[in-house]
Order: C-alpha cells, then sequence, then structure tokens
C-alpha cells in the first residue's frame, strides 16, 4: 500500500518508518528542507531507541521516501496521515493550524480517492474541520478518520510493532478496510483494533493521558503524605498496586510528569470541556499537583543546603524527561533547574542523550559534563532526576570520593537509603522515611 505521512517529527517518523518496515511504500513530508535532507542520509533528528536501524534499512530497501512537498507522494497514495504538531496555546487549546493547512494542501494536491488520518493528538471536533478544509479543493472522493497514536517515547518501536490496541475513528466503509488492512500485520498477536464513531476516538487519546497523569499527581500526593507521617510510599504503591482493580502502572512517584503528551493533553482536555460546559476539577487538581511537585524537588535540594545555597554546586543526573530519550519539552528538570539556578546554585548537569537539547534550553547557564562521576567532583549535592539505566548501580564509593558533602536527592526513589547511610551518604528520596 503506498502510504503517506505528512510530519516527520517524533510521530510521524516512527508512523511512516514501521510502516514501511511490514512492507508499504510510505513518503514522509516535512516542510523542513534540512531535516528532509538528513533523512534522506538516514541521519535521526530524534533519539529513539531502533528507529535509526529501521529508517537506514526502509531507506535502502527502497521503501521509504522523504520529501518536502506531499504533491508527488499523493500519486497512487491510498492512505494519507497528518501528523503534525498541535502545541497548546496562550488558554491551553489544542492549536490546529497546521493539522487545518495539511489538510487544505492535501485536498488540493490528491489525484484519486483517499483516505486521510487524524494522527496528531486533536482535541474532538477536529475530523469535521479537516473535513471542511479537504473539501475546499479536493475533486475526488475523500474519507476521514481518527487513529491517535499511543507511543511511549524510549520504547516507541514496540509499542507500534506489537501494540496494546490500535484505535480507530470510521464513518465509511472504505475508511474501515483500508485501516483494517494497514494494521493486519500488527495485530497477530491477537491484540484487538478498536473500530469506533470518530468524536469517541479523538476523545478515547485525551482520556487515556489524562488517566495516566491522574496516576502519577495522585501518586505523587500520597508520597508527600508518607514523608509527614512517617510512611514509605514504595511500601504503599505495592500495596495497593498488587489489587487488580489498580494494578502498578504509573505508581512511581518522581519529579511530575513531562514530555510532549501529559502536559498539553490534559490542558487541552480541561479546555475542551469548558468549551462543551464540562468543569474538569479533577484534572485542575491533577495539574496543579504536578506544578508543585517540581517547586518540592527543588526544595528539597535547598533545604538541605540551607543557608550555603548561594554558591553551592550542585550535580544533576538526568535533564530528558524521562530516560530512553533526548526529548526535554515540559521535562520536570527544566524547573528545578530554573529554581537552584535562581537561588544561586551552579548546576553540573550530565545526561546520556539530552545535552545538547539541555543547551538549547539553558544556554550556558549550566555546566555540562560528559561523565556522569566527573559531574559529582566537589558539589555539595547530588540531585538523580531521571531513571537512566547507567545511574542504576553506580560505583557509591566513588561518588563518595569526590563528592564534597556526599548529600543525595533521589527524586526517582533509585537506591535504596539503608544501604547509603551507613557508607556515609546523607540519603533523601520522594516520599520514604
Amino acid at each position: 500500500m503506498r502510504i503517506v505521512v505528512v510530519g516527520s517529527g517524533y510521530v510521524g517518523l516512527v508512523t511512516g518508518a514501521c510502516l514501511a518496515d511490514t512492507g508499504n511504500d510510505v513518503w514522509c513530508i516535512d516542510i523542513n528542507e534540512e531535516k528532509v535532507a538528513r533523512l534522506r542520509r538516514g541521519e535521526i533528528p530524534i533519539y529513539e531507541p531502533g528507529l535509526e536501524a529501521i529508517v537506514a534499512r526502509n531507506i535502502a530497501e527502497g521503501r521509504l521516501h522523504f520529501d518536502t512537498s506531499p504533491d508527488a507522494a499523493l500519486v497512487g497514495a491510498r492512505v494519507c496521515f497528518i501528523a503534525v504538531g498541535t502545541p497548546p496555546g496562550d488558554d491551553g487549546a489544542a492549536d490546529l493550524r497546521q493539522v487545518i493547512g495539511v489538510a487544505r494542501s492535501v485536498g488540493a494536491a490528491m489525484l484519486g480517492e483517499l483516505v486521510v488520518v487524524t494522527k496528531s493528538t486533536v482535541p474532538v471536533g477536529t475530523a469535521e474541520k479537516v473535513r471542511a478544509a479537504l473539501a475546499v479543493d479536493a475533486t475526488y472522493p475523500f474519507h476521514v478518520c481518527s487513529n491517535p497514536e499511543f507511543l511511549k517515547e524510549g520504547a516507541a518501536i514496540d509499542d507500534f510493532m506489537r501494540p496494546d490496541r490500535i484505535v480507530v475513528g470510521v464513518d465509511s466503509d472504505a475508511a474501515r478496510e483500508a485501516m483494517r488492512e494497514l494494521y493486519e500485520p500488527f495485530v497477530r498477536n491477537g491484540n484487538p483494533v478498536h473500530f469506533m464513531d470518530i468524536a469517541s476516538a479523538e476523545v478515547t487519546k485525551y482520556a487515556a493521558n489524562a488517566m495516566l497523569a491522574t496516576r502519577i499527581s495522585f501518586i505523587n500526593q500520597i508520597a508527600e503524605f508518607c514523608e509527614r507521617v512517617g510512611a514509605d510510599v514504595n511500601q504503599v504503591r505495592v500495596g495497593i498496586g498488587s489489587d487488580k482493580r489498580i494494578g502498578p502502572a504509573f505508581l512511581h512517584p518522581g519529579p511530575g510528569y513531562g514530555g510532549s503528551c501529559f502536559p498539553k493533553d490534559v490542558q487541552a482536555l480541561i479546555r475542551s470541556g469548558a468549551d462543551a460546559g464540562v468543569q474538569f476539577d479533577l484534572l485542575e487538581a491533577v495539574e496543579a499537583v504536578n506544578v508543585r511537585q517540581k517547586e518540592r524537588v527543588a526544595r528539597k535540594v535547598l533545604d538541605r543546603l540551607g543557608a550555603s545555597a548561594s554558591g553551592a554546586t550542585v550535580a544533576i543526573w538526568g535533564l530528558a524527561f524521562k530516560a530512553e530519550t533526548d526529548d526535554m519539552r515540559e521535562s520536570p528538570s527544566i524547573p528545578v533547574i530554573e529554581a537552584l539556578l535562581a537561588a544561586g546554585v551552579t548546576v553540573q548537569a550530565h545526561d546520556p542523550k539530552a545535552i545538547e537539547t539541555a543547551h538549547a534550553v539553558f544556554g550556558d547557564r549550566l555546566t555540562y559534563v560528559d561523565d556522569h562521576y566527573e559531574a559529582l567532583r566537589d558539589v555539595q549535592a547530588l540531585l538523580l532526576l531521571t531513571e537512566w539505566r547507567v545511574y542504576r548501580q553506580p560505583d557509591f564509593e566513588r561518588m563518595r570520593g569526590v563528592m564534597r558533602r556526599p548529600l543525595i536527592i533521589d527524586a526517582r526513589n533509585l537506591w535504596d537509603g539503608a544501604r547509603l547511610r551507613p557508607m556515609g551518604f546523607e540519603y533523601h528520596g520522594i516520599g520514604r522515611p
């Protein structure tokens, strides 16, 4: 099947590469000429495990192509995905200008019957706006459907190739059949393709992310309570997560959620609710708890440094919003580090993949260190923010030897304080006595 994917960012590139890897002829479109030139050379502008190899293989085998215009790509195409950004506006609402702009250009360029799929995360009602935009210049029949993505950064290839489920909103038999055929290779393990009406598919994406964000804020607030009453949140989360009605996923306390999805999707759902006359009190609280959690992490460091905070040097391990990605969008590290800098703290930072993207955020206000042990030299504290594998079993004796003050703030509860304290460390986790 010939497939066009407009937008070669995180979602579009993963979608295009994985669809090409199952034998489709895929064209990925992006208006950024420099990005397209790099992609044609097999250079990946993001870090995602396994993606570079899939892109290189499918370029070499002639199934994956990159261009700046959809015109030639649409010749003979059966399905066109819209996978451009929907950033939040000042009021939290999703900005749909790129989505609608792509729909207009596709409608003008299409040369035959086409299924147009919104892959971008969009609020309910967007499909109708896409339909109207296509209709302005389209001279061939078209079908609009919604196919939200559920990709976890750092595990996106596996999520696409072996999905828990696929959600597709359709209102025509032609769209249903095209999407069924396209996704058949990915559901041979028996996991379902859920066909539903378009509005329900659009809501499903936001509802899923809002639910996960809610769990994160919930366990972070329970962690705060545990600290106050002398309980251990690690034991609490095991106790509640063992209940089959609850389960263990997304019950790990930390510095708050970040990334390209949860923050903007919670805000967009709140805004969409307001437009529909529904006040999402719960989600407003989820967002408020998340903001406060980042402030709490910074305060943990500053409180332990006390009067010596101004002029102190603190090491940061982990800058990306999660492990196995270089994504800094809405990363908890940003407000935490800004708070430390504002208090006069000097920051020495390490991250296995996100140094370049972090430099775009902070400039030269941080000292960036290639070796995580070197980042500890002469510091008064270490703050762990991202749970990269390289941090999981470090040489604590070596760490103790280079730190001026052996103070650890473990914002991911990665280590065991009961082991570290006898070694001479002052250890503080999240929600632990």
